[in-house]
């Protein structure tokens, strides 16, 4: 009976190291892909500071932007600041620019 025991014990903890092993590798996955919206302005509810921190590239349509606000991977835009122009709040005008957005890090820049 302590065998049995002793089996069902080693079974639950083999089942648990993997769970473990999927979850802890699922989270790396997370953790290498950027969020699929994204906003600089800290007012903002996409407003990830820990994301910012780590440092985040944008291609629009194949092009690095640098003057990004805030985007959308799955609508497809982005909003661009335009120029040194602000509005009645002080905020950065922005354009919001439509095609194919690829975000990526830049601690593990893909090319």
């Amino acid at each position: 009976m302590t065998e049995d025991k002793t089996n069902e014990a080693e079974t639950e903890t083999a089942e648990t190291a993997t769970e473990t092993a999927a979850e802890t590798a699922a989270e790396t996955a997370r953790a290498d892909t950027p969020p699929d919206r994204l906003s600089v302005n800290p007012q903002s509810e996409y407003f990830e500071p820990e994301v910012l921190q780590r440092g985040i590239g944008i291609r629009l349509n194949g092009q690095e932007k640098t003057t990004i606000e805030e985007y959308c991977v799955s609508e497809g835009w982005a909003k661009v600041t335009a120029g040194r122009s602000r509005d009645r709040h002080g905020n950065p005008m922005t354009l919001t620019l439509k095609g194919t957005v690829e975000p990526y890090f830049k601690d593990t820049e893909q090319g």
